[in-house]
């Protein structure tokens, strides 16, 4: 399995019109799950979207399967074109995720110095949504505060099947874990909070090894960004 993230400034109507169509991805070959999403910056007390800014999160049979629906002449390729994706191998999975059935339960060797990124996706409850977003805002303007973090990206569908995710790309394994797993941080607040009452039907936490990226996402590629050291 091949999981890519994509972000691409679309403009507002060829963004609606590629989430809230929802393109017949079943004709797409080689495409075994999709999420075409709205996008919105990580860290405020309130989510605000960014109309124009187009997101989507699938996985594909093989890199080749991807290369194929990129090159071709389909719409929401066409729209993606112009940002910003990263190929992602998947490394563990807490949770489950319907349509992502062959995610390891198992961490797959990581090392630390690594980048790694981490996806979240969760189908919110509607009457947990402000708890939700109370719990989350700290975590998130925690993370977006990480000097070790490289960037990050909330996505949201409001029509069924609803969607809230965030997409995370961090300079090492080890700074992200010391994020994620920090036992008085504001992060494990949030999983505590929902373990107590679960925010969502349906969630799952993947952590993945980025081995690709192009284009550019605000202007650079996240991936590109020099290290401490070179800084």
């Amino acid at each position: 399995m091949v999981v890519s993230v994509h972000i691409a400034d679309a403009g507002a109507l060829r963004a609606a019109r590629s989430i809230l169509r929802k393109p017949r991805f079943r004709a797409v070959p080689g495409l075994t799950y999709a999420e075409p999403a709205f996008t919105a910056p990580l860290g405020g007390r309130v989510p605000r979207p960014n109309p124009g800014r187009l997101g989507l999160i699938a996985a594909w049979e093989d890199d080749a399967a991807l290369d194929r629906f990129l090159a071709d002449h389909h719409p929401l390729a066409a729209d993606l074109a112009r940002g910003w994706h990263v190929r992602l191998q998947p490394l563990r999975c807490f949770g489950s995720w319907a349509g992502l059935d062959d995610l390891p339960s198992e961490p797959l060797p990581v090392d630390d110095e690594e980048p790694v990124a981490a996806l979240t996706l969760g189908r919110l409850r509607y009457s947990r949504t402000v708890p939700f977003l109370r719990a989350a805002a700290p975590a998130e303007r925690d993370a977006v505060e990480d000097p070790d973090l490289l960037a990050s990206i909330g996505f949201a569908r409001l029509a069924a099947p609803r969607l809230v995710s965030t997409f995370s790309l961090w300079r090492s394994a080890a700074a992200m874990r010391r994020y994620a797993f920090g036992q008085n941080g504001t992060h494990q607040a949030a999983v505590r909070a929902d373990r107590n009452r679960p925010f969502h039907h349906e969630s799952a936490f993947i952590r993945f090894r980025p081995y690709a990226s192009h284009g550019l996402w605000d202007g650079r590629d996240p991936l590109a960004a020099p290290s401490p050291a070179a800084a």
